[in-house]
């Protein structure tokens, strides 16, 4: 087996490490970068299970390895740049400031890393998740939040705008979120078994649709997208899902 059995772990170490530096990144409130090491952080984390599976070294170690690591990426930095926006938003549309309370109101912001870490350590000791995901991934929750300061600071549209710069619409986002990571809901994972198109027509199309999102809208196509993917999990549950047995 040689160096081949340490490349998920060496990978998992990747996604640790672009978290932290993205939590840096986040605490200076300079987004760009955060999602930059984000999605970095999310690469590793998809090639590091490829890799166990394609190598057959998965192990104990590996398994909370990867949820520690999760726990960076996908945990505390979506807790921080919900902070950061919360902390932003100083004013509701009709004009009462919350110049004063801001700073403590701010702090909700943090009940996503709350959410993220106790949806993870469930994941651990869940027996059924491996062809599809109960509660949202923490990976897609964090790509629904980090999107946020990227569409304030680069579209177009008015509405978005007006929406993620409202302190109650964020808190709204974030008790949302939090509850999504943990509720007891079947998605669908993005794992080919076949190539054919009858057993994968809903990843076929997520993805399809995806790509034609985001050609258009760009960075607003981000959190459309995660809210697609719960939207068609619920309508066109996955037949071959087992939720009796263990599933990840």
């Amino acid at each position: 087996m040689g160096f081949k059995k340490y490349i998920p772990n060496a990978l998992t170490m990747g996604n640790l490490l672009s978290g932290c530096i993205a939590v840096l990144f986040a605490v200076h409130d300079q987004m760009e970068y955060v999602a930059f090491f984000v999605a970095l952080g999310i690469f590793f984390d998809f090639f590091d299970g490829f890799f166990a599976r394609l190598f057959n070294v998965q192990s104990e170690v590996g398994l909370q390895l990867d949820s520690l690591a999760d726990m960076v990426t996908s945990g505390v930095v979506p807790g921080v740049v919900m902070y950061q926006l919360l902390l932003d938003a100083t004013d509701i549309p009709w004009g009462a400031s919350l110049e004063e309370h801001h700073f403590n109101i701010a702090y909700v912001g943090f009940i996503v890393t709350l959410a993220s870490a106790y949806r993870l350590a469930k994941f651990n000791v869940d027996d059924r998740q491996t062809n599809s995901f109960i509660g949202l991934p923490t990976p897609a929750n964090t790509l629904f939040i980090i999107s946020i300061p990227l569409i304030l600071m680069y579209g177009e549209y008015a509405f978005a705008k007006a929406v993620f710069t409202n302190p109650y619409a964020l808190i709204g986002i974030a008790i949302a979120s939090s509850y999504m990571l943990n509720a007891e809901i079947h998605l669908f994972a993005l794992k080919f078994k076949t190539w054919g198109f009858a057993k994968n027509k809903i990843r076929y199309l997520f993805i399809l649709t995806s790509i034609v999102l985001i050609i258009f809208l760009q960075y607003l196509a981000i959190p459309l997208l995660i809210v697609l993917y719960v939207l068609l999990s619920l309508i066109f549950p996955d037949k071959d899902i087992n939720y009796s047995t263990k599933n990840e």
